[in-house]
């Protein structure tokens, strides 16, 4: 492993080999200190909220020391946007303006739903996780131009309300045009929001500037250092040019607009709020030392808060749109250098390879001595239990063919601008089910169509359930979403599997975003031999706060962008 700040061999030894944006091979890794996003300051105040106006505008942006400046589109100019940081109960009203050109700078598919006949550059702010009502949520027909100039059907208002009642949180905020979003994310319209409360406080946590969000994506450059973006599937699956993918995979990781930076750190504990903000990649992260031991990370958080317990981890899985809380002890790693690395490559060759970002312990502590802590006990957790439940909803990840002739995945065969069909009663328990049932035994896993769909709904937060794997060759899709229980359609294999310790495990914890995991080959309890299974994900969910109408869909934005989206209206009790 590399240390510091080295270059590659081949530039140590002969200086001669010219950085090539677009080759990740010949960037230099590790030259670049993490930016740490800054605060936001309201341009006014009042008893019990905070007025901000921020602008979405082009600017120019160094991922590197040796690249030159990138456009981009950001908050304020900035990639990341500034950050947001409030309390639990004081509300945040933010106007967003959207000042950016009407052509964009990425390639625009005009065939895919909210493009057609609009504005290139539409956008539309969506603070993910949050309580909020419909019109403050950032519906994806709620989009707006330049000057507010075009309006897509559901926009409504300029300046967002956010309540924040809500527990102490990770949130962060992003475009979500309909049609647009994979292109104004990936371009940089994305910022964390940081909810605070007296508890999260009392448990004297690492804070201040021992408390850093890392907002993590993977992109790739063109050889001037421009972002690049694919103008159309690898092969191309119709005659429309440029076309959407299903896919994108970058070349390189970007940590806080950086790509491969460093941080120094004090012999101190950190608390660290992870962001997988990736279009399409799917992370698992280790932190290895310099003789590839693998040191712990200490979670603390999910999507929707705290964990009721710390949790000690070794690695995590990470979807894009998912976000997890933790706290690294460098206490006793003095003098050496620290990598965050992924586990494998989601889609190799063609990923960015497992370096993230290092960690040098370098710093002399300040103060005598470290006084923040890793609590054992966090807060008490609420777990909602099957029995509240008044209604299952089934769910398939399906694919159909577009007018184009090119697939797209969708819910139930339903894409966007099918009815309505999911319409929960206000302060109800639903148990939502997710059957992802696209597997081929050809490809290995983690390589499409192996892939897990990190599922978001708007508004509320859920727990999950568990998984089960049922078998492929006898699944009926049409029977098990109508639930039958005298022909159920499925033939499930073993028990139910627990979620994942990041995400709570037994215990569970809040989420806004489940992974919606592929199947796999299994062997068969009667025969022995490999069978196809797919797996089922559950969720339980309670529809509290607000009525009115949301949005749920895969967090993959290329998928999102074409039809793996539906809407959802939370309704008033039938006894109302």
């Amino acid at each position: 492993m590399k240390k510091n700040h080295e270059l590659p061999e081949e530039h140590n030894s002969t200086g001669s080999i010219k950085i090539d944006p677009s080759k990740p091979e010949t960037i230099p890794k590790f030259v670049d200190e993490l930016p740490i996003p800054k605060i936001l300051k309201p341009e006014s105040q009042g008893n019990d909220y905070d007025y901000y106006e921020i602008e979405m505008k082009r600017a120019k942006h160094k991922f590197h020391k040796d690249f030159k400046e990138t456009e981009i589109y950001g908050y304020n100019g900035l990639y990341p946007g500034p950050t947001i940081e409030t309390m639990t109960g004081h509300a945040v009203q933010v106007k967003w303006i959207n000042n950016l050109p009407l052509k964009h700078f990425l390639p625009v598919d005009k065939t895919v739903d909210g493009a057609i006949g609009n504005p290139e550059v539409r956008t539309v702010v969506h603070l993910h996780g949050a309580n909020v009502a419909p019109d403050s949520d950032g519906h994806p027909d709620a989009w707006f131009s330049r000057d507010f100039k075009y309006r897509g059907p559901k926009y409504s208002r300029q300046v967002y309300e956010y309540p924040n009642q809500q527990q102490a949180t990770t949130l962060w905020y992003h475009d979500h045009a309909l049609g647009a979003t994979r292109l104004n994310v990936y371009a940089g319209l994305a910022g964390f929001y940081l909810i605070h409360d007296f508890h999260e406080q009392s448990l004297n946590l690492p804070k201040g500037k021992y408390d850093i969000p890392l907002m993590i994506q993977d992109k790739s450059f063109n050889s001037d250092s421009s972002l690049f973006y694919p103008n159309r599937p690898n092969p191309p699956e119709s005659s429309v040019f440029p076309s959407i993918t299903r896919r994108f995979i970058g070349n390189t990781m970007v940590v806080n607009g950086k790509v491969w930076p460093y941080l120094k750190v004090e012999p101190r504990k950190y608390r660290f709020r992870i962001l997988n903000a990736s279009n399409t990649n799917g992370y698992v992260f280790k932190l290895l030392d310099e003789n590839l031991n693998e040191q712990t990370f200490w979670q603390i958080g999910t999507d929707g808060g705290m964990l009721s317990k710390t949790e000690e981890l070794t690695s995590f899985p990470l979807d894009p749109a998912e976000r997890i809380d933790v706290i690294i002890d460098f206490s006793k790693l003095k003098g050496q250098t620290i990598t965050l690395q992924t586990v494998g490559e989601a889609l190799p060759p063609a990923g960015p390879g497992p370096d993230v970002m290092q960690f040098r312990v370098e710093l002399d502590l300040k103060g005598e001595k470290d006084d923040s802590v890793i609590p054992e006990i966090l807060r008490p957790f609420e777990k909602l239990h099957e029995d509240m439940a008044i209604k299952t909803r089934r769910f398939v990840l399906t694919q159909d063919i577009d007018i184009h002739k090119r697939i797209m995945l969708t819910l139930n065969h339903l894409g966007f601008r099918h009815s309505v069909t999911e319409y929960p009663e206000f302060d109800s328990i639903e148990i939502w089910e997710f059957a992802n049932h696209i597997f081929n035994s050809n490809f290995p896993p983690n390589v499409p169509p192996n892939v897990s769909h990190p599922i978001h709904l708007h508004l509320v937060q859920f727990q999950i359930l568990d998984r089960q794997l049922f078998n492929l060759a006898t699944f009926n899709e049409e029977k098990w979403i109508k639930g039958d229980p005298s022909d159920p359609g499925i033939d499930y294999i073993g028990g139910p599997i627990q979620p994942d310790r990041s995400e709570g495990g037994a215990e569970r914890s809040w989420k806004d975003t489940v992974r919606v995991e592929p199947g796999q080959l299994v062997p068969d309890p009667i025969t022995g031999k490999n069978i196809i299974a797919g797996k089922i994900t559950r969720i339980i969910v309670h529809f509290n706060n607000y009525t009115g109408e949301y949005v749920w869909h895969c967090h993959i934005l290329e998928h999102e962008d074409h039809d793996m989206m539906r809407p959802y209206r939370v309704i008033k009790k039938y006894c109302d």
